[in-house]
């Protein structure tokens, strides 16, 4: 990929170019497109310095950013979702670029950032408390919500700029500054992004410039970020490892985490489900983003009865699927975001091999024409037992197949899986879904009926439980998470009733 590729999604922002097409030196970070593999600059990375200094700055300008009325925060917030409209194809197209999605979902990267930026404007006007009634005589009581502080976000390549936006939009409406450690891999999709934010400060409220920052580099950034005094909030988003580590020192420091980490997602499918719609829907959320969502879907159960029809459709589809460069028209699976990403796939389809599985697909494809990239026909692998390689998360285009006969041993094959995040039940019958979304079914933070298990909205919170971190972003109440709460005792009278009826008389 040419750097004038890239450099042209920049002009079109009106963004100066911060990279250059030099061997880079010292701390740089070479700039490697998915799409071609190739080097196509190379740029500053932040020094721990660098990083001290701004982090140091926002801190600054939290301060009053948390004593501005929240509309008016929610004022900002509404001017970057306009140039996040204006430019929404730009960026749209400098994801697509950065990390290997298609044209459609890094233009509907976009559209989230503007929705979550539409939905927190509204929030701006409703961070209610309540009013709770008290026992005591002449009392009143209440809870009220206050800015939490300065907010770390660390985030994964897959998702470059939306996460990003799940959190600081929320945070920002409710007070907080936000420092951001974006994934190596994409750095420039996190600096246009900042960049566009930076601009609708400069001209609405340069009083308040530095609240928002990035810090492009490597792990040792997001250690520091993570260690820092300052900050009183992170929220990360990637591996399970990763969210471990960041866990245990966020712990020791007694700082509030938000942890969105990995997901082994499963569909269950019954015998009453609708297959045109079962198939679309599995297709989309198994080989979307090349199976590099966390809300990939992974394992499917399928009634016994069925797993042939399905498994012989869902061959013929994957068989089809047009794979290639992202950018081209008609193009439905992208890239690996790198070769290393291609041999952990080749790996965990030996070992399915090795302990008898048959395998459908994974082969790596147009190599003669991308030598340095990573192209890969999505792969189905046939199961009867849900082994260690099926329970570990490959982020890649894999879906287990494995046959069921009972709802309850579909639910618990389901729950089998460290991670908790997303899941899906195909019926029609309505005492089927909603044992599958009770408590006795799917132990997920997202549990669907008839819809694949990722294209989430942003109204809905998300997140998951289990070695998925529990953490809740974006819709819902999730903006709870960015703010403290204070519980308000006034008394308005002459007395001092206690509560309880405890006397204390002097």
């Amino acid at each position: 990929m040419k750097a004038q590729d890239v450099a042209a999604c920049w002009q079109a922002m009106g963004l100066r170019q911060p990279w250059d097409d030099s061997h880079g030196a010292g701390e740089a970070l070479a700039l490697r497109s998915p799409v071609d593999g190739e080097i196509f600059g190379h740029l500053p990375a932040c020094t721990v310095a660098d990083a001290d200094a701004r982090i140091a700055r926002a801190h600054a300008a939290q301060t009053t950013w948390a004593l501005t009325p929240a509309p008016a925060r929610g004022e900002v917030v509404r001017r970057f979702g306009e140039a996040l409209r204006t430019h929404k194809t730009a960026l749209g197209r400098l994801v697509a670029l950065e990390s290997g999605k298609i044209l459609q979902e890094g233009l509907g990267e976009v559209q989230e950032m503007i929705d979550i930026c539409d939905f927190a404007v509204g929030l701006s006007r409703q961070l209610h408390g309540l009013t709770i009634a008290s026992e005591r005589p002449a009392h009143a009581m209440r809870e009220t919500w206050h800015p939490f502080g300065l907010c770390g976000v660390i985030s994964a390549f897959n998702f470059p700029v939306a996460v990003w936006a799940w959190n600081a939009a929320l945070a920002l409406v409710c007070g907080n500054g936000v420092v951001w450690k974006p994934s190596e891999k994409t750095p420039l999709c996190a600096l246009a992004a900042q960049a566009l934010l930076d601009r609708v400060f400069d001209e609405a409220a340069p009083q308040h410039a530095g609240l928002c920052v990035v810090l492009p580099g490597g792990r040792t950034l997001g250690a520091q970020l993570v260690q820092h005094p300052a900050v009183r909030l992170i929220s990360a988003t990637g591996s399970t490892r990763m969210g471990r580590e960041v866990g245990m020192a966020c712990a020791g420091r007694f700082k509030r985490t938000i942890l969105e980490l990995g997901g082994n997602n499963a569909a269950i499918v019954a015998p009453s489900a609708n297959l045109e719609l079962t198939i679309r829907a599995m297709t989309f959320s198994a080989a979307g983003t090349a199976g590099q969502r966390c809300t990939t879907l992974r394992r499917a159960f399928v009634h016994v009865d069925l797993i042939e029809t399905v498994t012989n459709r869902l061959r013929q589809v994957y068989a089809r699927l047009p794979v290639g460069d992202p950018l081209q028209e008609g193009t439905l699976v992208g890239p690996l975001i790198d070769m290393a990403a291609g041999d952990t796939m080749a790996n965990a389809l030996a070992a399915c091999r090795a302990q008898g599985n048959v395998v459908h697909g994974g082969e790596r494809l147009l190599a003669d024409r991308y030598p340095h990239a990573c192209y890969v026909r999505p792969a189905l692998v046939l199961t009867d037992t849900q082994h260690d390689t099926m329970l570990t998360e490959t982020f890649a285009p894999i879906l287990y197949l494995m046959p069921y006969t009972s709802l309850d041993e579909a639910i618990a094959l389901n729950n089998a899986a460290s991670h908790g995040l997303s899941s899906c039940l195909f019926t029609e019958s309505l005492r089927e879904a909603e044992r599958f979304v009770s408590a006795a079914g799917s132990d997920c933070g997202i549990a669907n009926v008839n819809i694949g298990t990722s294209g989430a909205e942003i109204g809905g919170a998300f997140g998951g439980e289990k070695a998925t971190g529990g953490g809740r972003e974006s819709g819902s109440d999730a903006w709870k998470g960015y703010m403290r709460r204070a519980t308000n005792t006034i008394n308005y009278g002459d007395a001092l009733p206690l509560a309880q009826g405890i006397r204390f008389d002097l």
